[in-house]
């Protein structure tokens, strides 16, 4: 007799905790199993790791144990096979029991748990010795899925407080162990830690652990159930309330999608803030002075225009309208012209500046609107940064790039004119809790003064993830974060910051807040490696909490004394923050001179004097009784908190993905040869204004260079988009990159990428009493198994003899008391054989030119001591840049000859000579030029 649901008869009754028990063993069972035959029968062979093995490394990693040695994978798969039977019956369970009438959540929840389950047998069969893309694929996919499967769990969890405690330790041990995970796996793979995989490992299995234990909580839940299916508590039928308030209110896609498209928004515009300055930079960059166009970053000031009530109110009433006209900025890139781009984008700042302080403006007295606006503001900004991050430094739409050069410009029209029809949809104000008239609102000017600075904190140090990371660097050995992986941990803090700014905006507001961010400003302007990058978390953790305050504090005034003088306030220190370093090219430039300091100070007092006006404010409201939270203002937040947790986990996925693991060979290994080159690459801007890094890689893959170095190379700052060159073609051929010296050590950059192993680098500033600071990278190689130094060096404006004078004198020290073999890839600003040439080619330093001969130089040098130099080379820039690239050939292991004669090209072994596919007319515009062919020496 069939079992009849209303009298509760069944032929079989099973306590549904049983499925979580078996799922918890059978699991455990397959990790176990592996670990304990691997040990029995492979132990030395799985401790073993590129780098080390017994008795450094003791204890095998869960790949290591669960991989590719048989019979512990075997062991793995029969359990893990077994297992999938009891997870999928956990996975539907749990949905009975939290599936509600007109609830999408726990819908959604199950489908992620179906994912994991199908990801993990993914990355379960498929090892990595079969396919390891694929398996890494799954193994992502996998570690992906299981924070919105935790959060998911958390937010239905039935009234059950046992189970509630259970899950959230098992959770905060699960996520809390990824922190040291990452450490140690960091410290194994870059650093080469002896040991440090041991400890990697013993983080590995407690996350398997972890990850297993909270889903065996599930067993405390199902012991409601009994199968087959009798459900002896209802409560399935609703009679639990989720735990998770914000959450677990329902969830419609309709509402998720409104969430997403005023994200997009926000997007679009940090994308048009961002892309003016770089659009500006170009002119004073090719006319090598002030070109007029400069003037064009006033645009961003057009909300003084509110200042006349009719266009106020016109704006406010013709919000989509304005959104969409600012979407020209987004077509920018189809203008050939840079003067055009300039002007549309111009045009497209100062109508998304004007619609977004419109759109703030008009939900003053809906409170639970102006919050959602805030957080796509806020969100949109996160978005652009992963968006970086993904891309490699550079927004895919701005109007320096195209489909050619890495650009997804109609894709991103397409969804931008989708979200602003979709989000700027008419709606009616309810006049919410905005403050009376008769309250205080503190001071329109302060607030004014505390939004530019707030704009302008984030515009110069958070729209790029790695732009601190390059603050706080200072060379090898690493002491301190790489800007891959470690600018997810920027984006994160970011993230934080603003959902604990709107949770919280009375302690965001707060001075002991405002005291705990200047001391994380502090500690990323005066300190390197961690302890300032611990500074650069704190700053962006505080700065976006901070954000809504300011935002809320500045719509209680008229805006065009607000936010109109906000951007004035933005556009002043913009204009600092260039002055810091081009001080030679600017009126008054010396007033300013290398006080990145005091530019710190400024904006902190500027936000200080902000959080002062807002403070007015909530010392006004904080007399009237609390207000519980709006509920749907509550179930409003969870959606922008759905996509923002998206673009977390995408950044932690790009950062895994980006994660240094290339093959970092030379090109002729065999023969021993090092081919080195100098490039002046022009901030990565062509002549056309387009983004070159594509275009460099290109040319510097075919030239099959080993060592180059590049100068006018740090784009960190915000007149170059907070961008860096190196990270696209050294993530894209495999180099090693040092950096420096940073954007906060006001130089125009240097930077150096080798396929040997950096073991060691150091930063130096040379005297520079008059000019523009000359940097240097001095770095010590491990070529072949022999040291060799490096220096790369950009010397001071012809219009400086004194200084150039000095850096000779410097660097001649510098190499001569290195006693290492030592390659200079140099901007000397000198004549052959003649003034501070002698100074570089000298007893002193005792270097020597790679072809003294070579009478048509001005600037780019190749020096050399202790080596066998065999070629040189000069290769033609095409439209890249202004200036050529020189190589050098050298051999390493083989003593420096005495009485070098120069050979025709067919004496020279194949592995030695410079590729034929430069010769003639080359490709796409680069040849051997001024020679017309390589030179070469026996």
């Amino acid at each position: 007799m069939a079992p009849r649901y209303k009298d509760g008869d069944a032929v079989v009754a099973i306590n549904g905790k049983w499925v979580a028990w078996a799922h918890t063993v059978f699991a455990y069972a397959a990790f176990i199993s592996a670990l304990i035959v691997g040990v029995a029968l492979h132990y030395h062979k799985i401790v073993q790791n590129e780098h080390y093995g017994y008795p450094i490394e003791w204890f095998p990693s869960v790949s290591a144990t669960i991989g590719d040695r048989y019979p512990e994978r075997s062991f793995f798969q029969v359990f893990i096979a077994i297992t999938s039977g009891p997870r999928f019956a956990l996975v539907f369970l749990w949905y009975i029991l939290t599936s509600r009438p007109n609830s999408t959540l726990p819908k959604l929840v199950a489908g992620v748990g179906i994912f994991r389950t199908l990801t993990c047998g993914g990355w379960t069969y498929v090892t990595s010795t079969d396919d390891h893309d694929w398996h890494d694929i799954f193994m992502i996919s996998y570690l992906v899925a299981t924070l919105p499967w935790t959060l998911g769990c958390l937010a239905l969890s039935p009234i059950n407080r046992r189970a509630v405690k259970y899950r959230k330790i098992m959770a905060s041990l699960f996520f809390g162990t990824l922190v040291p995970l990452i450490y140690y796996f960091i410290q194994h793979k870059v650093h080469k830690v002896p040991g440090a995989y041991t400890k990697y490992a013993f983080f590995e299995w407690s996350l398997i652990l972890f990850d297993v234990g909270f889903d065996a909580v599930t067993a405390l839940d199902f012991e409601s159930f009994e199968l087959v299916v009798r459900d002896v508590k209802g409560v399935s039928r609703g009679k639990g309330k989720p735990v998770g308030n914000t959450f677990g209110e329902g969830f419609f896609w309709t509402e998720v999608i409104d969430a997403a498209s005023d994200v997009y928004n926000g997007f679009v515009f940090w994308t048009i803030v961002t892309a003016l300055p770089v659009l500006v930079w170009y002119f004073p960059l090719w006319h090598m002075g002030i070109s007029g166009y400069e003037v064009a970053i006033v645009t961003c000031t057009s909300p003084l225009l509110y200042v006349i009530p009719s266009l106020r109110y016109a704006a406010v009433k013709n919000l989509r309208l304005l959104h969409l006209l600012s979407l020209v900025g987004l077509l920018a890139y189809k203008f050939q012209d840079p003067a055009n781009r300039l002007f549309v984008t111009g045009f497209a700042l100062a109508t998304t500046c004007a619609a977004w302080t419109a759109s703030f403006f008009s939900e003053r007295a809906n409170t639970p609107r102006l919050e959602a606006r805030i957080m796509a503001w806020g969100i949109g900004l996160i978005m652009s940064v992963v968006a970086k991050f993904a891309c490699k430094t550079n927004n895919p739409l701005w109007p320096i790039v195209h489909a050619e050069n890495g650009g997804w410009n109609k894709v991103g029209i397409f969804l931008a004119l989708f979200a602003v029809l979709r989000s700027q949809r008419g709606s009616t104000t309810s006049g919410g809790d905005y403050l009376p008239a008769g309250g205080k609102k503190g001071s329109s000017i302060l607030a004014g003064v505390g939004f530019g600075a707030l704009m302008f904190a984030i515009v110069s140090l958070l729209t790029d993830s790695s732009t601190m990371i390059s603050w706080v660097w200072d060379g090898y050995p690493v002491r301190g974060p790489l800007a891959a992986p470690h600018g997810a941990l920027t984006i994160f803090a970011m993230g934080a910051g603003l959902v604990y700014g709107i949770f919280h905006p009375r302690i965001a507001g707060s001075w002991t807040a405002f005291g705990v961010g200047s001391i994380g400003a502090a500690l990323l302007t005066c300190y390197h490696h961690w302890t300032g990058f611990y500074g650069a978390l704190i700053f962006a953790f505080y700065i976006m909490a901070v954000a809504p305050v300011l935002i809320v504090s500045s719509v209680r005034h008229s805006p065009a004394s607000t936010f109109g003088i906000g951007f004035i306030v933005y556009v002043i220190l913009l204009l600092f923050h260039v002055w810091v370093v081009a001080y030679a090219f600017v009126p008054g430039g010396p007033l300013l001179r290398e006080h990145t300091d005091w530019l710190m100070t400024t904006t902190m007092l500027s936000i200080g004097a902000g959080v002062f006006s807002a403070a007015t404010s909530n010392s006004t409201r904080s007399r009237k009784p609390h207000k519980p939270v709006n509920p749907n203002s509550r179930k409003q937040r969870s959606y922008y908190i759905y996509v923002l947790a998206v673009l977390q986990l995408l950044s932690v996925s790009v950062a895994y993905l980006r994660f240094p693991t290339n093959d970092y060979t030379p090109y002729h290994k065999e023969d021993k040869v090092v081919t080195a080159g100098i490039w002046t690459v022009h901030f990565g801007l062509d002549n056309n204004m387009w983004s070159s890094e594509r275009r460099m890689r290109d040319v510097i893959g075919e030239l099959e260079l080993d060592v180059i170095g590049f100068l006018e190379s740090d784009n960190q700052r915000i007149i170059m988009g907070n961008r860096d060159v190196t990270q696209f073609i050294a993530e894209d051929l495999g180099y090693y990159t040092d950096f420096g010296p940073g954007p906060n050590k006001h130089t125009w950059g240097s930077a150096l990428l080798s396929k040997f192993p950096i073991v060691n680098s150091t930063h130096h500033l040379l005297p520079s009493p008059v000019g523009e600071l000359a940097p240097a990278i001095h770095a010590t190689l491990d070529m072949y198994g022999e040291m060799v130094d490096v220096v790369v060096f950009h010397s001071g404006q012809e219009e400086d003899p004194e200084d150039r004078r000095l850096q000779s004198e410097y660097l001649s020290k510098l190499m001569g008391d290195s006693p290492r073999p030592l390659i200079l890839l140099s901007y000397l600003v000198t004549k052959p054989l003649e003034g501070n040439y002698n100074t570089y080619v000298s007893e002193r330093s005792q270097m020597k030119d790679i072809d003294p001969t070579d009478w048509d130089r001005w600037c780019e040098y190749l020096l050399f001591k202790k080596l066998h130099r065999t070629g040189y080379a000069r290769i033609s820039r095409d439209t890249i840049t202004d200036t050529e690239i020189q190589v050098g050939k050298f051999v390493v292991g083989e003593p420096e000859p005495e009485n070098e004669m120069r050979i025709p090209e067919e004496m020279v072994p194949v592995g030695r000579r410079f590729p034929a596919l430069f010769r003639g007319q080359g490709v796409r515009g680069h040849r051997y030029h001024v020679f017309d062919e390589p030179r070469y020496w026996q």
